[in-house]
């Protein structure tokens, strides 16, 4: 795709300074920028590459002013970060629509409008439901009675199992399970374990972002649930009955065990351990490697460590951990004094 400054500087709504028939093929890192690629600029550390670059363009906030002469054109904006999604839209040509590929399978009585594309070896079972413009790749598995809804983007590897829904605009990344039985089992009375039947299903709502290699458990009854505009990272485990609340964002490698409940707007950090049966409340931060093991935490509450407590408690109390040693081998020392101050008065 070629395209030119002028054009840019309207996709974004910005304000052009310098050439606007410059043509752009496409993005590059400033720190390596080359002829014909557009960079941005949105963090101060940077600025000196502005002037080494040599990309032919530059997105750059509304309030950069070069301190000397500057090469590329600039394109200035309100918020580089949202301005550079757009663009970076513009370039991405990943999802055009190949129509239906031979080699997929398309059982009876599914719902797929001329608009939705289907990879090669892609089965799609019956009575599925895709909406308008939705891109589902290459080896891709959707089970019976699935719904996805229009412009989501249903990356290689995906699996679906029955039954479940996918709303609008959702984007699930490679390998992704979503609607696998959930982990439901009791001893019987000979100490064995049997399984208990996971009847239920998931819900993916609007602008729900799932990462690789994520695994989302089916409920054993009802629904799994990740409301608008969740957004999942790689490798995250969400246990039967879960229900994450709007705009969550989860980092790598969490866990949450089943039938708790997240709120709304949380943020939670890498290789986090969530129990189950718990009540997240709405606005929490939860730092990385943390455990929650109860519901006793208040709304926009910061938390850190295992079992996790208030945030700043915690590094606190971890200056004072980190000084253990130290403080030992000093309390050791007091009392070979005392010991000798009692001998003395004897």
């Amino acid at each position: 795709m070629h395209i030119t400054t002028k054009d840019i500087c309207d996709i974004v709504q910005g304000e052009l300074v310098g050439d606007p028939d410059v043509i752009i093929k496409g993005p590059s890192k400033i720190e390596e920028g080359k002829k014909g690629t557009i960079s941005f600029l949105a963090n101060p550390k940077y600025n000196t590459f502005a002037y080494s670059t040599e990309a032919s363009a530059l997105l750059v906030s509304k309030d950069f002013q070069p301190t000397k002469e500057i090469k590329p054109t600039l394109i200035k904006v309100e918020n580089v970060y949202s301005s550079l999604s757009k663009l970076l839209s513009s370039f991405n040509h990943v999802f055009e629509n190949e129509g239906i590929a031979e080699t997929s399978i398309i059982k009876e009585n599914c719902h797929i409008p001329d608009s939705v594309s289907i990879g090669e070896y892609s089965v799609v079972s019956k009575g599925v439901s895709i909406g308008e413009q939705t891109f589902i790749a290459d080896q891709v598995f959707i089970g019976q009675d699935v719904t996805i809804g229009k412009n989501a983007i249903i990356y290689p590897g995906v699996k679906i199992y029955h039954n479940c829904v996918i709303g609008d605009h959702v984007i699930i990344h490679s390998n992704a399970i979503i609607g696998s039985d959930g982990f439901g089992f009791v001893p019987n009375t000979a100490g064995h374990y049997e399984k208990i039947p996971q009847v239920g299903n998931v819900v993916i709502e609007d602008y729900v972002e799932i990462g690789a290699n994520t695994t989302i458990d089916r409920a054993t009854m009802g629904s799994t649930r990740l409301c608008k505009g969740v957004k999942l990272d790689n490798l995250i485990q969400i246990a039967h009955n879960v229900v994450v609340g709007e705009n969550t964002v989860i980092a790598a490698q969490t866990g949450i065990a089943g039938s708790t409940k997240i709120g709304k707007n949380c943020q939670i950090g890498g290789q986090v351990g969530i129990a189950g049966h718990l009540e997240v409340p709405d606005n929490m931060k939860i730092q990385g490697q943390s455990g929650i093991t109860s519901s006793n935490y208040e709304k926009g509450q910061q938390v850190y460590g295992t079992p996790a407590i208030n945030y700043r408690e915690f590094l606190k109390s971890y200056a004072h951990f980190k000084n253990l040693p130290d403080l030992s081998d000093e309390i050791k020392a007091l009392k070979a004094e005392i010991e000798i101050l009692k001998s003395s008065k004897r």
